[in-house]
């Protein structure tokens, strides 16, 4: 269970158990009161709008980076973290992303030189 988990990993991990808590915390209170959601985060203002638009941006930013780093280290089911970024939260899956993109670096340091 701990193959290939460095602190880097640990931290990306962390950050992604934070994001997916935080997002859906909010997400489930949204539920709950029977908030229309997506009206009530568009409909707010300039300020909700520009935070929209930051994180929006981020989020593209994200999915580029998990595609073209994903295929440089030969990481397998990069799709994934791309469609659970819009199930879950983008929050969740680019940390997420990050902990195992971790895991396989020390994966391949470790097969080009083995101890």
């Amino acid at each position: 269970m701990t193959r290939h988990w460095n602190a880097p990993a640990i931290v990306f991990l962390i950050l992604a158990i934070a994001g997916l808590i935080g997002t859906w915390t909010y997400n489930i209170i949204a539920i709950i009161e029977r908030n229309d959601f997506l009206g009530d985060w568009f409909d707010n203002g300039p300020a909700v709008g520009s935070l929209t638009t930051d994180l929006l941006i981020l989020a593209v930013a994200a999915c580029v980076v998990i595609v073209v780093e994903g295929r440089r280290l030969g990481m397998k089911h990069l799709w994934a973290y791309i469609v659970f970024s819009g199930l879950t939260a983008i929050a969740f899956t680019f940390p997420l992303f990050l902990a195992n993109r971790e895991r396989r670096l020390v994966a391949v340091r470790q097969t080009v030189a083995p101890s």
